[in-house]
């Protein structure tokens, strides 16, 4: 068995099975949820599927909508219908994502000052991510 522990041991969040032929399928086992992944196409896989690469960026913007979504909500702004682009950016040897650009597209009625921009900033995935990977907003 192998252990990878990158902090305090928690209450398990997931359980992922490898299902052959580069795919995935994982299972949030609070809701039940599952999620299937898929290998890209330009890496051996079918890209039917997000891959883990997509996921983990597209991770970055469904967080930073969310914790947005909690500090609107204590200040009364709404943000639904907001919709955010994610562009995962690939580099070679070894294979890694190198960047992700995340572009947040508001309601055009919707305007936010400095303090609110400055709140999708401090997601947790943005602070464990930014060291590792360019962002842009």
């Amino acid at each position: 068995m192998l252990v990878v522990n990158l902090g305090k041991f928690k209450a398990m969040t997931s359980q992922i099975i490898y299902k052959g032929e580069l795919r995935t399928e994982a299972k949030h086992l609070q809701s039940g949820t599952l999620i299937e992944t898929d290998a890209p196409a330009d890496n051996q896989g079918k890209g039917e599927k997000f891959s883990p690469s997509d996921l983990l960026a597209t991770s970055l913007g469904n967080c930073m909508i969310t914790i947005m979504g909690i500090k609107a909500r204590d200040m009364n702004i709404n943000l639904t219908d907001t919709r955010i682009s994610i562009t995962k950016i690939m580099k070679a040897d070894p294979r890694r994502v190198g960047g992700i650009h995340v572009t947040f597209n508001f309601p055009e009625n919707l305007k936010l000052d400095d303090k609110q921009e400055k709140n999708f900033r401090e997601c947790s995935a943005n602070m464990s991510c930014r060291k590792k990977y360019s962002s842009r907003y």
